[in-house]
């Protein structure tokens, strides 16, 4: 990662040795340098340390940091070279689904979430997706317990165990364990076939319309984490619970938000089912 290694001070744009991030960007469409590279580069580090402190709060131990932060400075970089201003999206909200993937994509080559952690977040989607379509809305987590023969307490510690997963399994698109991501699919339109950016639209107005759906807890929660991007600790203050607690509102809801995509990409939206009992 050496070109990485340059700092903004070793540039200098029309005569300022502490140039802006305009200027540089600017510098970087007209020439595409190596010191204006890496002068960006170093602009948005603050970008990939971030990220990595909030994927931190869902990691074990054993998961090095550094692996984290060195391939999130390989997406800082792709998305440096991809990045289309005519796109309308900002750089920094590009480049943040860019280096949150390439993290996730290093996460899962470290295989770091047990098959089992999988399965269980794999059945509780299931089962929401059932209690939806019986239901005609959103099940409550008692609701959600009763279906899968637990108690109240013992569903918590359920949503407490896939706590892993269900942070993944937002930037999943499809069911599939290959399918891509949300970042994949944010890069530059040119490179987007029509048809994908129909697919991209359906998509976003079905998790829009979703989170509409969704008990209001749920969506404070998702919306604080996502949207202000506070961590799970601070949106506890804020709401007055534990962290433990919202963690399980966190993971009630995205797999509530997959269980519907799932659902919808069968061709099963609003079809009535039977509960199994299994």
């Amino acid at each position: 990662m050496s070109t990485l290694s340059a700092t903004s001070e070793a540039v200098t744009v029309a005569g300022n040795p502490n140039p802006t991030a305009q200027d540089l960007w600017r510098r970087y469409h007209q020439r595409a340098d190596a010191d204006a590279e890496n002068a960006l580069i170093e602009q948005y580090l603050p970008l990939v340390s971030s990220i990595v402190a909030r994927l931190a709060m869902t990691l074990p131990e054993h998961v090095d940091h550094g692996d984290l932060y060195s391939s999130g400075l390989v997406g800082l970089l792709q998305a440096l070279r991809n990045y289309d201003p005519a796109c309308g999206a900002s750089f920094e909200t590009y480049a943040r689904t860019r280096v949150r993937g390439a993290m996730l994509d290093e996460l899962r080559k470290m295989d770091w979430v047990p098959r089992t952690v999988h399965e269980k977040a794999r059945k509780i989607q299931a089962v929401i997706a059932q209690l939806e379509q019986k239901l005609g809305r959103t099940p409550t987590e008692a609701q959600m317990a009763k279906a899968l023969n637990l108690s109240p307490g013992d569903y918590e510690k359920l949503l407490n165990e896939i706590r892993p997963a269900a942070f993944v399994c937002l930037d999943t698109v499809t069911a599939g364990e290959d399918s891509g991501d949300l970042y994949e699919v944010v890069a530059n339109s040119a490179d987007e076939s029509p048809l994908e950016q129909i697919s991209q639209r359906e998509l976003k107005r079905l998790i829009r319309a979703r989170l509409k759906e969704l008990p209001e807890m749920q969506r404070k929660v998702l919306a604080l984490y996502y949207g202000e991007e506070l961590h799970l600790r601070e949106i506890a203050e804020v709401v007055g619970l534990t962290e433990s607690r919202i963690c399980q509102i966190h993971a009630q809801a995205i797999l509530s938000i997959r269980a519907y995509l799932q659902r919808f990409e069968a061709g099963l939206a609003g079809q009535p089912a039977t509960i199994n009992s299994t």
